[in-house]
């Protein structure tokens, strides 16, 4: 098969241009990893999707998710967006509205809800654990955030499957205009093998609670639109420390907007504390790919 559909959407927002981009290839059957690899590398965006007809027990399809650079685990805006794709598709149905995402991660439900004709997706990230507590102002963290005036929760290191810092900022303002020095970024995250520095800051008087950046630190060094994963290590990380904002361990995260885009992520922490991630999508480009 050389033409394929090929949709691109734009995840956690409510209009075209505010979200964090994604290509999904809704029937990449027949496509090796090379392959992938490589429409990922030309797709240029944060992350390519590919579905495939699922092979384990209950799951609603599967999903391999490759940045320009390598394959992802695990990442949240891949799988919420690509779950709005099967849907819009009809390759899959939630069925109490749940649907099961079966990838490198194991099998991993989506929720779907709708309120008055506006569908959200979120999905149930891997559970979080904290590796280490920070001081702000030790010899290692005020090097690598020197840039940042910090807040009153520690530097922490989550793992969710993909390991971030998390960074409390002093207010909104400070996190807004600050300059991040991608040096100490990268060097942080090379020393810790980690993804970088997700730091955040609580608001008042807003659609939103929390307003989060997302410093990559490597492979390539950029700031990200809007990050499901980063976000749910640190709604882990505010339940640990009983800090959640919001109410019944529901909040919404602005992010982006220092990169051009406004993206709104919904988190849950639930009874059982698994952590949600999600929101809206919105399908920009609907169309084939030809690649032989």
């Amino acid at each position: 098969m050389a033409s394929r559909p090929f949709v691109q959407v734009d995840v956690f927002a409510d209009r075209p241009g505010a979200g964090n981009p994604l290509a999904v290839l809704p029937d990449a059957t027949g496509l090796d990893e090379a392959a992938m690899q490589a429409i990922a590398r030309w797709t240029r965006l944060p992350e390519t999707t590919f579905v495939f007809p699922p092979t384990r027990p209950g799951a609603s399809y599967a999903i391999r998710m490759f940045s320009p650079k390598q394959e992802v685990p695990f990442a949240g805006h891949p799988s919420v967006g690509t779950a709005h794709v099967v849907l819009e598709a009809g390759l899959a149905e939630a069925r109490d509205g749940l649907l099961l995402q079966e990838g490198i991660a194991g099998v991993l439900p989506l929720r779907v809800d709708a309120d008055d004709g506006v569908r959200r997706i979120a999905i149930r990230t891997p559970r979080a654990r904290l590796l280490e507590t920070a001081d702000a102002r030790g010899a290692r963290m005020a090097e690598a955030l020197d840039w940042l005036p910090t807040g009153e929760l520690p530097p922490a290191l989550m793992d969710g499957g993909r390991r971030w810092w998390v960074a409390e900022a002093r207010d909104e303002a400070s996190l807004r205009n600050a300059r991040p020095d991608w040096e100490a970024i990268a060097g942080l995250a090379r020393a810790t093998a980690t993804m970088g520095v997700l730091a955040f800051a609580r608001c008042d008087g807003s659609d939103y609670q929390v307003a989060a950046r997302a410093f990559v630190g490597g492979p390539a060094v950029f700031e990200d639109a809007a990050s499901g994963a980063a976000n749910a290590t640190l709604a882990a990380w505010l339940s640990l420390r009983d800090a959640l904002p919001g109410h019944d361990g529901r909040y919404r995260v602005s992010q982006g907007r220092e990169v051009g885009y406004d993206a709104r992520l919904d988190m849950h922490v639930d009874a059982e504390g698994e952590v949600w991630s999600g929101g809206q999508v919105v399908s920009v480009v609907r169309g084939t790919i030809d690649w032989r």
